[in-house]
């Protein structure tokens, strides 16, 4: 029951409900948790697939790449179907994709079953991440809990991977790697029934529910061809003539989409979004931002394990301070900066710090120790994210109409998604022609090793220390929003 006050003021909302909340948001980070703990937990499992199921070295990338294909692909049309359709539809859909391609990977007993399950769940995981934003943005509307609440989010972005890591180790070392599939099941079913009522069943009355065909066609095969190129480039090479094909192809497609959505009367993406500074600003710096840290935790597991010769369990272990320092500042100090000194300043000064961590693994040596290379490097980057993630996505979101959130939100994570391959890929590309050239000037294995990744990681630093650039100059901490009345909150609730 409602309490009135008695002076005759609007009722007041009882705790219990605000609780909700905070429940729902709970339930929708750990369905976000699957998805962020898929990509760590599988790559830990790789070797024991390989040999199951007889994969070789170039089918088995397979495993990886299928999901990253539907993943990276879907992402922008996920989020436009959840403003057009409801994003808690969408939620429950993709997890459920999600949830029934796990126990379809779980229970492969061929190559080509597996890496069609991996697919299938790239596509349930676009969906998932696309919409998981934009229903946070539907229960929190006061920018205090907001913040809070992006906080918590950004936690689990941050720091699923590594979880991931050595959940992905015990599960296949105890059981097998069926297993870090399966495990997906009980979550992803308990997930789905709290979440009924739960989560707010909000959805634009007003929206033209016309899809936009053409556009959603040619913007995904865009997105998968850029996807398929990146991921590939190293293998196959950047010149050659597959590559340069398959970008070629991308960017026609991209240009057939501007002009489809010019001319169209209910576009998939107005291209008015992009006038908005805050949006097309964070989305330049998440790509720039995720090409150095992807890199970074890609390169540095190599160093530690093929330099210092530490175990998978003593890397896992080295990645945890970093992990513990964004998670104190995502659970509650980055909520607090946020709201004491606005959007651009914690942006700023994050990514500063995360460019000064990377540059000094650049200075790692062969003879590396972890309190003197490892851990100076592992506490700014820990620090710079922890501080940089929870007001980047709220940047991005700042400017958006609830009815264009899902749209935002795919686009946000189209933009660290595709940074991340691009940057990986990249620097990965830097490391191995600088190794291979100390190699041919007669190095040793370990001292050229050692040469390309100090390369690839002066290269990151210099994108995090543009995208810090980037944040201080161009984005502008949005106008105070208004307190929502009680029938407004009321709404998302």
């Amino acid at each position: 029951m409602i309490e009135r006050p008695a002076n005759g003021q609007a009722p007041v909302r009882p705790a219990p409900q605000d609780r909700s909340r905070w429940l729902a948001l709970i339930v929708l980070c750990l369905g976000v948790l699957m998805i962020v703990l898929d990509s760590t937990v599988v790559n830990v499992a790789l070797p024991s697939i390989k040999t199951d199921l007889g994969f070789n070295d170039s089918t088995l990338a397979w495993v990886v790449n299928g999901y990253l294909l539907t993943f990276g692909g879907f992402l922008l049309l996920g989020g436009r179907l959840g403003d057009l359709f409801g994003h808690r539809r969408l939620f429950l859909i993709g997890l459920a994709v999600f949830t029934l391609a796990s126990l379809g990977c779980g229970l492969a007993t061929s190559q080509g079953m597996l890496v069609a399950a991996r697919a299938v769940q790239g596509l349930g995981g676009a969906v998932v991440s696309a919409v998981a934003l934009s229903l946070i943005m539907d229960l929190f509307t006061e920018p205090a809990d907001r913040a809070k609440a992006m906080g918590v989010y950004g936690f689990v972005i941050a720091g699923g991977g590594s979880v991931g890591v050595l959940l992905g180790g015990l599960l296949t070392g105890a059981l097998s790697w069926h297993w870090v599939f399966l495990i997906n099941l009980p979550i992803g079913i308990a997930v789905f029934a709290v979440s009924l009522p739960l989560l707010p069943a909000t959805r634009n009355e007003a929206a033209d529910r016309r899809l936009d065909i053409a556009g959603a066609i040619t913007v995904t095969a865009a997105l998968m061809l850029a996807v398929y190129a990146i991921v590939n480039g190293n293998e196959a090479g950047w010149t050659s003539a597959r590559t340069l094909g398959l970008l070629g192809g991308a960017v026609v497609l991209l240009a057939a989409f501007v002009v489809i959505e010019t001319r169209v009367p209910a576009p998939l993406m107005p291209l008015g979004l992009f006038r908005r500074r805050s949006l097309a600003v964070s989305n330049v710096i998440g790509t720039l931002w995720a090409a150095a840290m992807f890199a970074w935790f890609f390169l540095s597991a190599l160093y530690m394990q093929q330099v210092l010769n530490y175990g998978p369990m003593e890397v896992g272990l080295a990645f945890l301070p970093a992990n513990l320092i964004m998670a104190a500042f995502s659970l509650g100090l980055s909520a607090k900066l946020v709201m004491r000194f606005g959007l651009r300043l914690p942006i700023a000064v994050g990514l500063l710090l995360a460019a000064a961590g990377l540059a000094l693994f650049a200075w790692a040596p062969v003879e590396g120790r972890f309190v003197l290379h490892v851990l100076p490097g592992m506490l700014l980057l820990g620090l710079g994210a922890g501080m940089a993630l929870n007001p980047v996505l709220l940047a991005a979101m700042s400017e958006v109409a609830p009815t264009d959130s899902g749209l935002a939100s795919g686009m946000v994570n189209t933009a660290f998604m595709m940074g991340g391959a691009l940057g990986l890929a990249i620097l990965a590309s830097l490391a191995a022609s600088r190794t291979g050239g100390l190699l041919a000037e007669g190095a040793s294995q370990a001292v050229a090793l050692v040469g390309g990744y100090q390369a690839a990681f002066l290269a990151g630093a210099c994108f995090a220390a543009l995208a810090a650039a980037l944040g201080a100059v161009l984005l502008r901490s949005p106008p105070p929003a208004a307190e929502p009345s009680g029938e407004a909150e009321s709404a998302t609730s």
